[in-house]
């Protein structure tokens, strides 16, 4: 694990700081994000492998690049998250400083980078996160929607999803840091950015109800369905905006 790291992934998170590694050189079998980003056939075949991982058949392949984007989103956001928001650490994130590891299954593994990046303690959310969500997110999901049609603000509610799961990870941990908080506001509750573009995070987590050990509670849906459902033997999951029980009496909501 890289070394700054370590102290914001243990126990249950250990495996998650696992996944950036900083090496002089990237492993042979590794593939430059901006490879897979440009090459439409490699990209094709990656998710082709994903799609017979979950026994996807025909040509509609949206619902497996979702699930391919979350084990992806999942790789890549915990660690580069944590050292944006907590440590105000900026790793190379730009798709031309990155490598990634795949399995047999074209689900991504490990990143790669090269150096450690730069410390901008005291810098915007924007300038910390913008290689990140303009040069790495935006033309890999971009490329994605030109091969399978999904959705780009599925995509982004993906993205969404597990960059505020990190964040609220980091808040419990430093008793809600104002530094982290500021992050989260900017992220995912903010409809621009900074400098007045759109925020492609910002979405409404609308408010429903689900039981849970005999009593209804109040359950806060997932900002876009991630089309799971969709996926050959699967369901809906328990906070998906369309499952039949959420469209039903769900209250809009922050």
């Amino acid at each position: 694990m890289i070394p700054m790291l370590a102290p914001l992934f243990t126990g249950d998170w250990a495996e998650e700081g696992e996944a950036l590694a900083c090496a002089d050189a990237w492993p042979a079998d590794a593939i430059p994000v901006s490879r897979l980003i440009d090459d439409a056939a490699l990209l094709q075949d990656v998710l082709a492998q994903h799609a017979r991982y979950r026994r996807v058949t025909g040509t509609d392949l949206r619902a497996a690049a979702s699930a391919w984007s979350l084990s992806y989103l999942w790789t890549l956001l915990p660690a580069v998250v944590a050292a944006a928001s907590i440590l105000q650490h900026r790793f190379p994130l730009h798709a031309d400083d990155m490598a990634v590891s795949f399995d047999k299954d074209g689900a991504a593994t490990r990143f790669h980078i090269r150096h450690l990046g730069d410390a901008l303690p005291g810098t915007s959310t924007q300038e910390r996160y913008e290689p990140l969500l303009a040069d790495h997110l935006d033309p890999l999901f971009a490329a994605l929607r030109a091969q399978t049609r999904v959705a780009r603000k599925i995509l982004w509610g993906n993205a969404a999803r597990y960059l505020e799961s990190v964040l609220e990870h980091g808040l419990q941990r430093t008793g809600g840091a104002a530094h982290i908080a500021a992050d989260h506001h900017a992220l995912l509750q903010c409809a621009v950015n900074e400098d007045g573009s759109t925020n492609p995070l910002h979405g409404v987590r609308r408010r429903s109800s689900a039981v849970q050990g005999g009593v209804v509670t109040p359950v806060r849906l997932h900002r876009q369905c991630c089309l799971y459902y969709l996926l050959p033997g699967e369901g809906y999951c328990g906070l998906c905006p369309l499952a039949p029980e959420h469209r039903r009496g769900a209250a809009p909501g922050s």
